[in-house]
């Protein structure tokens, strides 16, 4: 019997620990809302475009990396590249949206926590001697000192979803940020081959000129022999003066070019040079992977699906408000009238209460606003499976451009060749007698537009190479996405 005290106040401290558990277990399992997956979506098993030399072929030099552009092997490319993401400005409005998105992850957190506020004061008060019910004291001193702390738990799961949804869109602006880069960075590849296309072009048009040029003095040589005849020279006049206007007219198409990689660097166009060279390049193998890899290699796609993910916990949000709200508020502190007497323990005043609020009646309000949470992530879900299946469609173009303009160059190299040959022939021709300067002007013009072709292929080739590059998303992965952990209560249920 000695030992009943002790064990009746075991007793009576196994309800607290029950209320306590329960309310934990309340607390974990009435959270509402939709758990999170990843939405399917049609993925075929293969390109249909891939060409089975590339199936073969996968050297480890040429797997896509972070810096991919280095798989040209181009050191002026990969200077200009480098500047990009130093000073290209799009890219740094980007890093401050993103920035933006993770201090809205912050904010969102904050909810878990209770806000506490402190406004100390300190009046010096005289009454009217002439009011109603006076006393002695007219005069007198008033500090106080107030601490007062208010908290609303996340019974139903509200704070969680909303720290889930602005965890979802900071991830969604990172990959909006690596998907702008990628861009950006590929725009300033193309560019580059572009314009050193144009070089390669001007290059050719300038040694043509000087052909013409010999062409048209031996043509005047023979005209004051008496062997050609005045037709003669103007046609070769003619021939060499539209040549010459072409390759100045191919200056306007180069500046531009210039003037684009200048704004992509960062830089002024007008200080901004990029001095003419050929090209001679040919697009690297690109192994392509499978179409199930877009889903982790393209920063686009992983930006919409973590906008699915955002609007998943919207949905978890809305329904939120059916359910009542739960308010806890103390405050103490201690007020005096002097110094000596503020900060003592007959000073101190404290108060503590809890609150209930249920919205009873709004006229559909919640309703509506949990409908437009569904629609919204119906929406998410269908802009992200119309961006998987266009990633599809730009990686078959880029495949299919560059398996049809191989053969094309191909073929296009033969017709140069050809081209080369007929000209020969009608020189030799000419210069024999047999033949007019017209067959050799028509030779010259077919000679010449085939080079052109063939140059022009050469650019076009390399540009479908960083598309296709850009389609695969260069060497950025998933897993690249800030990973932003949240707090242990509110990790479960995300489907991640």
């Amino acid at each position: 019997m000695r030992d009943w005290p002790r064990t009746a106040g075991r007793w009576r401290r196994l309800p607290s620990a029950a209320a306590c558990t329960l309310a934990a277990w309340l607390l974990a399992g009435c959270v509402v809302g939709p758990r999170y997956s990843r939405p399917s979506a049609p993925v075929p098993g293969a390109y249909k475009e891939t060409p089975d030399h590339w199936k073969q072929a996968e050297p480890a030099d040429q797997v896509l990396r972070g810096k991919w552009w280095e798989i040209y092997q181009n050191p002026e490319l990969n200077s200009l590249e480098e500047k990009v993401n130093v000073s290209n400005q799009t890219i740094r409005g980007a890093e401050a949206q993103f920035l933006q998105a993770r201090a809205l992850v912050r904010l969102a957190r904050a909810g878990y926590y209770p806000t506490v506020t402190a406004g100390p004061s300190a009046t010096r008060n005289r009454l009217s001697e002439n009011r109603p019910l006076v006393s002695t004291t007219t005069d007198y001193t008033d500090l106080v000192l107030p601490v007062d702390a208010s908290y609303e738990p996340d019974l139903w799961g509200r704070v969680r979803h909303t720290v889930e949804a602005a965890r979802a869109t900071a991830q969604a602006s990172a990959g909006d940020l690596e998907s702008i880069s990628l861009g950006l960075h590929a725009e300033l590849a193309m560019d580059y081959f572009q314009a050193r296309a144009l070089d390669a072009e001007i290059q050719l048009l300038d040694s043509t000129v000087a052909a013409y040029q010999e062409a048209l003095r031996l043509t005047e040589n023979r005209y004051q022999g008496g062997i050609a005849s005045q037709v003669d020279v103007a046609q070769a006049q003619t021939q060499l003066e539209t040549t010459r206007a072409q390759a100045i007219d191919l200056g306007v198409e180069r500046a531009q070019f210039e003037h684009a990689c200048a704004v992509l660097v960062g830089e002024p166009a007008s200080t901004f040079t990029l001095p003419p060279a050929g090209l001679n390049l040919t697009p690297p193998v690109t192994p392509p992977g499978l179409p199930s890899d877009l889903l982790q290699r393209r920063p686009d796609i992983a930006a919409a699906e973590r906008r699915v993910a955002a609007a998943n916990a919207q949905i978890g949000v809305a329904r939120s408000a059916y359910f009542p709200s739960l308010m806890l508020s103390a405050s103490g502190g201690f007020e005096g009238t002097t110094i000596t007497n503020w900060l003592t323990g007959p000073s101190g005043f404290a108060a503590a209460g809890i609150a209930a609020l249920e919205t009873i009646f709004d006229g559909g309000q919640r309703r509506a606003i949990s409908e437009q949470a569904q629609a919204a992530y119906d929406e998410s879900v269908a802009n992200y499976r119309q961006n998987l299946l266009t990633s599809f469609q730009e990686v078959e173009d880029s495949l299919a451009g560059l398996r049809i303009l191989e053969n094309e160059a191909q073929t296009q190299a033969a017709a140069v060749a050809a081209a080369e040959h007929s000209l020969a022939l009608s020189n030799n021709r000419y210069r024999g007698g047999v033949a007019t300067y017209l067959e050799v002007i028509t030779a010259q013009s077919a000679a010449l537009s085939d080079e052109r072709v063939a140059v022009e292929l050469s650019g076009r080739r390399m540009v479908d190479s960083v598309a296709l590059i850009k389609a695969l998303g260069g060497g950025w992965g998933e897993t690249h996405l800030p990973a932003a952990p949240l707090p242990a209560r509110s990790q479960s249920g995300t489907g991640q």
